[in-house]
């Protein structure tokens, strides 16, 4: 499992184990926050093609599903 803090998901990096479409890599786009510091949208983007995907943010602590930086 991998452990992750909320306020630092902005503009981090991750590698997908599973790779669809070629997309390996992302980085986190887009992360907000509601009035009680809780993430309430988080969105990633794949390096090569550009594509956004919103992704609930507790996924990426799966490290059967993502790995935390680009490998």
């Amino acid at each position: 499992m991998n452990s992750i803090n909320p306020k630092a998901l902005m503009l981090s990096k991750w590698t997908k184990v599973d790779v669809n479409n070629k997309e390996k890599h992302f980085i986190v786009t887009l992360v907000k926050f509601d009035e009680h510091k809780k993430v309430i949208e988080c969105v990633i983007e794949a390096v090569i093609s550009k594509n956004e995907y919103p992704i609930d943010w507790r996924e990426l602590k799966l490290s059967d599903k993502w790995l935390i930086g680009w490998q």
